[in-house]
């Protein structure tokens, strides 16, 4: 899939792990513990935005909302459940197979696709919600991913960016401790040099039409085994962002 975001190394790394997507105690288990701090700060921020209630039993329902670089559907499915309209799209395509056979089972009707924003930006859709969640730090052009994908929020809706600070204490937590030491994650998930800081993606939101809402920490927790939103954004972090209404 030829694209100026897409770095083939990088893409060829994650069809090798695809399968391991939904193993909560593989490969991926860095990632099943850091998905509920991260689904309930995306439910609740979209709640709030759109003036929803969480109590209901489909709060989403009526909203169509894009999951750039959706891996296996961990955040798709949850979305899905709260009666969203969900198109999740990946740039591997063992990814997609693996999401669509797990949705299937789980009898959620999600739109997944196996292309790039730029390929949905060509069909002219648009939607409510567009969530980049640990993708920027893998592209080859990260500004050009934040374009096209920023020229997928409708008028009125919102971005959120889940990815890594550039900073020494990212360095040596997620790179030296997750990777080498406690092996959280496989050895070369991350290249330090690729991490952005939040200023860094405001700017480029900003160019594009977005107005970065607010910048929210995520940190984990030993004692509780758990991660949480924080106010140190440090290492790992979450921004989110609207479009105003033209």
């Amino acid at each position: 899939m030829a694209s100026d975001t897409v770095d083939p190394a990088e893409i060829a790394r994650f069809t090798s792990l695809a399968e391991e997507w939904w193993n909560p105690n593989g490969r991926f288990r860095a990632i099943h513990k850091f998905n509920p701090v991260r689904r309930d700060y995306i439910l609740n921020a979209i709640s709030i935005h759109f003036g929803l209630k969480l109590s209901d039993r489909y709060p989403l329902a009526g909203l169509n909302i894009l999951d750039v670089g959706c891996g296996a559907g961990l955040l798709c499915e949850p979305l899905a459940e709260q009666g969203a309209h969900v198109v999740g799209i990946d740039a591997t395509a063992r990814n997609v197979v693996v999401a669509r056979l797990h949705a299937s089972a789980q009898a959620l009707p999600i739109d997944y696709r196996h292309c790039l924003a730029e390929h949905v930006r060509e069909t002219g859709e648009l939607f409510d919600v567009v969530i980049n969640t640990e993708v920027i730090e893998h592209v080859a052009n990260p500004g050009q991913l934040l374009a096209d994908c920023s020229a997928l929020v409708k008028p009125g809706g919102i971005m959120v960016v889940a990815t890594l600070n550039r900073t020494v204490r990212a360095l040596v937590l997620a790179i030296v401790g997750a990777e080498y030491i406690l092996r959280w994650l496989p050895k070369g998930t991350h290249d330090w040099r690729r991490f952005l800081r939040p200023r860094e993606i405001s700017d480029m939101l900003d160019r594009n039409g977005l107005k970065t809402q607010e910048v929210r920490g995520v940190t984990f927790n030993p004692f509780s085994n758990c991660w949480r939103l924080s106010n140190d954004d440090s290492v790992n972090y979450m921004l989110l962002a609207a479009k105003e209404w033209s």
